[in-house]
This record gives structure tokens, C-alpha cells and sequence, in this order.
């Protein structure tokens, strides 16, 4: 069964590499044909159904929060922060930069890279023109604010983890808050430190107001809720209040705050559907995703491939070095953005790492949480096997290879620091 497992892997990720057929398809069509060939038959049906039910939560919740916090996007929620910024930051190059990495943060709140990169480039892209601010640092400031914000249990990477291991975000993310608090003073002090060398380079200009005004299209402005801005930012409050206190169930809450935002901001049948449509594209490619996952990793545990290739790496790994699996997982996650996609990396190779874990005596939740400390959180803005990574560059009209060589080291030290921290308030171990 440790062959089968180490085929089915392998098939997978050489789907995934090759872009033969999607990845919903991989995720479905890969296991149970190495479920068949290895005996199972109907029970195939029981174990698949057993994988579903583990990720519906997950599945749900992701739904909605995305649902949520790019109706907040529509609303106009972060149009205030945007503006402050540009206000704050006017002709000191140093400002500008700081400023541009806590517009990413801020906006990237809705787990959307795209989106993110888009509204960011869109707004401080003048500014770096008019003061000569190299683009390498706008490309590359804006990465680390999104990097960092990506662990948010709604974005991609941390939601594979928990479908992967059948865990919540209360074993995945919250322990890790802190080391990500860590992360974001660290992208500040790190965003200031670039922004010094600009202003010795540069010097402080002045702007006139025109540029430093944030416009928007009149379709956009369509959809603006500004007399209902204090609602929006009290439910925004006590919606991520709840989801680190853990209060109710994370799929409830982003249920109840979507419906809440909803029907106040968009109280016509209409308006309401339109909504809903104009962001399920995005909605629905994700919640199919993490449902085929449910399906791949319900047959590798159901069949027991997972159980036996970790009892064959097991016995591969030094004793000496098994209690270092968490903080290796770590290190090394950022780095592996750039050979593995998020859905290679948590589908096919996290589930393995975790299970050696557990044989190892480590809790597998260690292994999630060292995972997404780098891979496809701070690293995905760096990543070739990203489409937003393209837009990212494209909108600030920078070079693939420059950015990564610019800002690579930066991203390094925040899963760095990050991953001290998760040490020291024993998030993972060592």
C-alpha cells in the first residue's frame, strides 16, 4: 500500500506539473484509479463520502467568507484606509513605501491575491512614477503585505491544510497569531528599511493633491455604501472579534456576517442577487477544489496508503532528526512555493509529512502550521505557478526573475521570524 500511496502522489503532482487536465479532475480521477487497482471496489464509495463530510466545513466557510469580505471590497469598507494613506504619505519615499505595505495587508483582509494587487498597484502606482521610486519596491512591498495576510484560514493555503488534515482553524490558525503578528511588524519594519534607501536616493518631493487622489469607476461607485460605512466596520470588527474567540462555529459566522451585510447594504431581491453572482466564479472554483480534495484524501486514509508510506518514511528519517520535522516543514516552506503549486504542496505532500509526524509523536497540526508559515502564504506573491503572481508584476511593470531576486530574501526572513516565534509559544516544536 506504501507503493500504491507513493504512485498515486506522484501521478498527481506530475498532473498538476504538466497541466494534463485540471485539478479538480486529479483530485478525483487519480485516487480512485489507484484505489481500484489496489483492490477496493464499492467501499470506495464510503471512504469518498467520509472525506466530503470531513472538508464541508471548511468548505462552507470559505464560501462565505469569500463571499463576505469581497462584498466589503464592493461596499467601500477599505475606501477610507486608501485614502488616509495616500494623504499620510504624500512625497516622502519612505512614507510611500510603509504606506504600501499596509494598504496590501489591509485590503488582502478578503484573501483575494488578485484583487489585492489590483487595488494596491492601482493606487500607489502614480506615486512611485511621479517621486522615481523604483517599481521593483512596489512590486515587492505589495508581496510581503499580501504574503503575510494569506495565512487568514479564508485564503487558499490554510484552508487546504485544514481540509488535509481534518482540522479547524482553532488547531491551524489560532495558535499561530502571534507568530503572524510577528510577521506583519516584521513586513512593516522590513517595508521601512526599503523605504529608507529610496529616501537617501530620492530625497522628499512634494505632490500636488491631484496625486494623491483614489478615484474608482462609476460602476464601481454604483455599488458604494458610504452612509453605512459605521455598520459595515462594526460587523467587520465583531465578525474577526468571534472568529478569534472562537465563538460560534467559523462557518457559522461567516454565514450569519455575510447574510447581516447582505440584506442591509443591498436590501433590494435584485441587488442581492447580483452580488452573489458577480463573485461566484471565484466562489465556486474554490469550494469544487477543496471538495475533490475531500474525496483524494478520504481514499489515501480510507485504503491506508497514507498510514503506510509514513511508516516507510519513518524508517528513512534519523531518530535525531525526527523532532526537527516541524521547524524543517518551515524553513523550507517558503522556498518550495516556487517548485510546488498550493494544491501539489497541501494535497500531495503535506498529508504524508503530517502522518510521519504522528508516527514520529508529533501532532500533525505542527506540520499544517509550519506549512503555512511560507508555502503559498509568503511565498505565493513570488511563485511562477501563480496566475495573480503574473498580475502582480504585469500591473507594476516589473521583470519575473527581478522581483524574485529583489524582494526573495525579505520574504525569507518573514517566514524566519515568523517561525521563531511559533517556537518560542510552542505553536511547533522543536
Amino acid at each position: 500500500m506504501a507503493l500504491l500511496g507513493f504512485l498515486t502522489i506522484s501521478v498527481f503532482l506530475i498532473f498538476i506539473f504538466t497541466r494534463k487536465v485540471s485539478v479538480i479532475v486529479a483530485l478525483v480521477m487519480v485516487p480512485v484509479i489507484f484505489g481500484l487497482i489496489g483492490g477496493f471496489g464499492l467501499e470506495l464509495g464510503e471512504m469518498m463520502l467520509s472525506g466530503l463530510s470531513t472538508v464541508a466545513p471548511t468548505g462552507i466557510m470559505l464560501v462565505f467568507a469569500i463571499l463576505y469580505f469581497s462584498l466589503m471590497l464592493d461596499v467601500g469598507l477599505f475606501d477610507p484606509m486608501i485614502k488616509f494613506i495616500l494623504k499620510v504619505v504624500k512625497g516622502d519615499p519612505l512614507k510611500v513605501v510603509v504606506g504600501t505595505a499596509i494598504l496590501a495587508m489591509v485590503v488582502h483582509l478578503d484573501g483575494n491575491g488578485s484583487a489585492t494587487f489590483i487595488i494596491t498597484i492601482s493606487a500607489m502606482l502614480p506615486i512611485y512614477k511621479k517621486l522615481g521610486i523604483n517599481r521593483l519596491v512596489l512590486a515587492g512591498v505589495v508581496a510581503l503585505g499580501a504574503g503575510v495576510m494569506n495565512i487568514v484560514p479564508w485564503g487558499g493555503p490554510t484552508a487546504r491544510a485544514m481540509t488535509t488534515l481534518g482540522a479547524e482553524a482553532k488547531d491551524i490558525f489560532n495558535p499561530v497569531i502571534p507568530a503572524m503578528i510577528a510577521g506583519i511588524v516584521w513586513v512593516i519594519i522590513a517595508s521601512a528599511l526599503i523605504g529608507l534607501k529610496e529616501r537617501k536616493r530620492l530625497g522628499i518631493l512634494q505632490l500636488d493633491e491631484s496625486d494623491l487622489q483614489f478615484s474608482v469607476s462609476e460602476e464601481e461607485q454604483k455599488l458604494r455604501k458610504p452612509k453605512l460605512f459605521i455598520y459595515n466596520l462594526l460587523l467587520t470588527i465583531a465578525l474577526l472579534v468571534s472568529l478569534v474567540g472562537a465563538w460560534l462555529p467559523m462557518p457559522i459566522l461567516f454565514v450569519l456576517a455575510f447574510v447581516a451585510a447582505l440584506m442591509v447594504n443591498y436590501p433590494k431581491h435584485d441587488d442581492q442577487q447580483a452580488r452573489i453572482a458577480a463573485h461566484s466564479k471565484s466562489v465556486l472554483l474554490v469550494a469544487t477544489m477543496i471538495f475533490a480534495a475531500g474525496i483524494f484524501t478520504g481514499i489515501l486514509n480510507g485504503t491506508g496508503m497514507i498510514e503506510d508510506m509514513a511508516l516507510a518514511l519513518v524508517n528513512i528519517i534519523p531518530d535525531s532528526m525526527g523532532r526537527f520535522l516541524p521547524v524543517i516543514v518551515a524553513i523550507t516552506s517558503m522556498p518550495l512555493s516556487l517548485v510546488f503549486t498550493p494544491d501539489a504542496y497541501y494535497f500531495g505532500v503535506l498529508p504524508v509529512i503530517a502522518e510521519t509526524a504522528s508516527t514520529l509523536g508529533i501532532n500533525p497540526h505542527e506540520i499544517g502550521r509550519a506549512a503555512i508559515l511560507g508555502h503559498m502564504t509568503v511565498g505565493f506573491p513570488l511563485s511562477p505557478l501563480t496566475a495573480s503572481t503574473f498580475i502582480l508584476i504585469g500591473l507594476a511593470q516589473v521583470d519575473l526573475v527581478d522581483h524574485q531576486k529583489f524582494i526573495f530574501k525579505w520574504a525569507f526572513m518573514t517566514t524566519v521570524v515568523m517561525t521563531i516565534v511559533a517556537v518560542l509559544i510552542g505553536a511547533i516544536s522543536i
